[in-house]
């Protein structure tokens, strides 16, 4: 017998010459692997880092966090359509995330006080 052949062939030990040879693949053309969807790339995206200067210091924060920094700096400049965002953002969020003893979507009374302060002055620019 041959060194190829030194043990015998049987079922689930085929010989060692018909073996897959190592790093083959046994269905080169198989399935393909998963493709991302929408939802992954947007997430992938997002959580990408860019460098920024702040007050005259570099800061490394993602891009979901430069998105929501800009939407912020813009309502609070007077951005009505920024503003409108920026809130229903807030109440998505907080419906997302429950909070121990507060109902969900409830919104402190100084902070209802602050944010009406906020929508009639805008009104009043507009």
């Amino acid at each position: 017998m041959s060194a190829n052949h030194s043990k015998k062939s049987s079922y689930r030990n085929p010989p060692r010459d018909t073996r897959f040879k190592k790093g083959q693949s046994g269905n080169p053309s198989g399935r393909p692997k998963d493709r991302p969807n929408l939802a992954t790339v947007l997430e992938r995206t997002l959580r990408e880092t860019v460098v920024i200067t702040e007050n005259g210091r570099r800061q490394t924060i993602t891009k979901l966090e430069a998105a929501t920094r800009q939407l912020v700096d813009k309502a609070a400049s007077g951005d009505l359509r920024a503003l409108q965002q920026l809130i229903a953002l807030a109440r998505s969020a907080e419906e997302r995330s429950p909070e121990a003893g507060a109902p969900i979507g409830a919104m402190a009374e100084i902070d209802r006080k602050v944010l009406e302060g906020v929508l009639s002055r805008i009104a009043k620019i507009g």
